[in-house]
């Protein structure tokens, strides 16, 4: 049976993402801050039949917590095929550029960059033994440059110079982490599930949670033949998913 790394997969997105994971036969270990929220995520998809699922504590923002997430996952078995880095914040408010707090920036870049890169090297050994590794990269197209400086772009006055640098920066950790893979099996790109309706946008969102899920479980799913280091957001590009960085 393969096995899966969902961080932040207690709620929301993530634990769509698990949900659906799980429903395609993989042992799913839900990444959580709260041990005691991410056994409550595991016993509702338990009532749902769904048993090949486990709760890890998982703060992506301390060194302790990774290590020892790493740890308990490493108890258990010496191969994990899929990691998805879901976790994130946004960073609160003011956003402006010239109004924005260091500390937002800090906060930020702590949890969507800073975490990615804990998470990912301290689980590449457990990787590096699958078979077909996939990481999967939870990312957003506010984090495209490109569009974000084409005034056609739809979300182009959605501007927020912490949350939309913060993902930008992560988008460069995979492209520089598919290059130093690339002569591997391993695939790893970035995925923007879509403007989502989630409590981490207050709910206005236009997107399901089931279709996020979707789009995100595709990339960890793809076969050998599949793509490695790009973007792709299906709501920007429904013909082939793939946007500019």
């Amino acid at each position: 049976m393969k096995s899966a790394l969902v961080t932040g997969s207690n709620k929301s997105i993530g634990f769509e993402v698990a949900r659906q994971l799980a429903q395609q036969g993989i042992y799913v270990y839900l990444g959580s801050r709260s041990l005691e929220n991410g056994r409550a995520a595991v016993n509702k998809l338990k009532a749902e039949g769904l048993s090949n699922v486990a709760a890890i504590r998982l703060d992506i923002t301390d060194d302790a917590s990774v290590k020892n997430a790493r740890a308990a996952i490493g108890r258990q078995t010496r191969t994990l095929d899929i990691l998805i880095n879901n976790a994130g914040i946004f960073g609160g408010y003011p956003q402006a550029a010239l109004d924005a707090t260091i500390d937002q920036f800090k906060a930020a870049y702590d949890a969507n960059v800073y975490g990615v890169v804990r998470v990912t090297q301290a689980f590449i050994d457990l990787l590096k033994n699958a078979a077909e590794p996939r990481i999967v990269n939870v990312s957003s197209s506010q984090g495209s440059i490109t569009l974000h400086s084409d005034p056609s772009y739809k979300y182009y006055d959605y501007k927020g110079a912490v949350y939309l640098s913060s993902k930008s920066a992560m988008n460069m950790y995979t492209v520089v982490l598919a290059y130093e893979l690339r002569d591997s099996n391993f695939k790893v790109n970035a995925v923007c599930p879509g403007f989502t309706k989630t409590d981490f946008n207050g709910h206005r969102g236009t997107g399901t949670l089931e279709d996020a899920g979707k789009r995100i479980v595709k990339y960890a799913l793809i076969d050998k033949d599949g793509p490695t280091g790009k973007f792709f957001s299906e709501e920007n590009n429904p013909v082939t998913g793939a946007i500019p960085w």
